[in-house]
């Protein structure tokens, strides 16, 4: 079955570059949908995207993602991920909750509204502590406070800051990793593939230069990946676990998750298993159609 698949983007990455060619060597007719050109008007479906099976959101502004997802799926055609994924995932205090509601070990976490609460929350924790900004990626803006100067200095840099979120203070307790940490790359829960982030630096992001490494699963990381990915509504995820001693973490889901070291790290084909499930994704949806017509 030949499936019409939008590509929601601001920029072409490696990533997307995978995807489109794996997609194109199906023989699936693609439509590039650049966010930064096009215009969405309330209540009706542009002609071009009318008769899509599916659309892929790869954008990289969080805002543009929330807000185009939200037309595509009111406009009646599925988005991969969901607009209600999205909102989970590009939040971190509504990620971390989900995974509490949902029994997932995740770093112990306070939220304060003004500086003085905030250095509140950063003391009961100790130090090293962690400040995050609510909304960000490619671990920018994190902060390791590992005294009361240093914690006085940087809410003081926040609170000037403009934006209502730079006014929102997410701090989290430090989780002593063994220097590393793990990638699982997942669709509604089930690991494609999985690697270890390695770096002398307390942020192992890849897109800080980390180190890595294809990495095995074991049934305990697995069942959390199921789970965290159940908690946020399911869809195509980045998975974050630390290892703590014997047992894992989940620190954050992804929902517009890069792939392109991945892809490195392993043997599997990423895009291609990517591509199998987006069309499982499709063709159940066309079922579901045809049940209801």
């Amino acid at each position: 079955m030949t499936l019409k698949v939008g590509i929601l983007y601001s920029r072409i990455r490696k990533d997307e570059k995978l995807l489109l060619a794996e997609l194109r060597d199906r023989d699936h007719e693609i439509t590039k949908i650049d966010v930064r050109k096009h215009t969405f008007e309330i209540g009706e479906v542009p002609e071009a995207f009318a008769d899509l099976d599916l659309v892929v959101d790869r954008c990289l502004a969080t805002s543009r993602s929330l807000y185009a997802t939200t037309f595509f799926e009111a406009d009646g055609v599925p988005v991969v991920n969901s607009h209600e994924t999205a909102e989970i995932c590009a939040d971190k205090v509504k990620n971390s909750l989900a995974l509490e509601r949902a029994g997932v070990p995740t770093p112990a976490t306070k939220v304060a509204f003004t500086k003085e609460s905030a250095m509140d929350a950063i003391e009961s924790f100790g130090y090293p502590c962690v400040l995050k900004p609510v909304v960000g990626s490619w671990g920018r803006l994190m902060a390791k406070i590992d005294s009361r100067s240093a914690a006085e200095a940087i809410l003081e840099h926040k609170a000037t800051l403009g934006h209502y979120e730079h006014k929102v203070f997410y701090v989290q307790e430090f989780v002593a990793k063994p220097g590393r940490d793990i990638r699982v790359l997942a669709t509604d829960g089930e690991p494609i593939a999985a690697m270890v982030r390695s770096s002398d630096h307390w942020i192992t992001n890849a897109a800080k230069g980390a180190e890595t490494d294809a990495f095995e699963l074991d049934d305990e990381a697995r069942e959390l990946v199921e789970k965290a990915s159940d908690a946020v509504g399911g869809g195509l995820l980045g998975i974050d676990l630390m290892e703590t001693g014997d047992s894992y973490t989940v620190h954050e889901v992804n929902h517009t998750v890069e792939f392109k070291a991945l892809d490195d790290a392993v043997e599997t084909d990423v895009a291609a298993t990517v591509v199998d499930w987006l069309e499982e994704k499709a063709n159940a949806v066309d079922d579901e159609l045809e049940v209801s017509a």
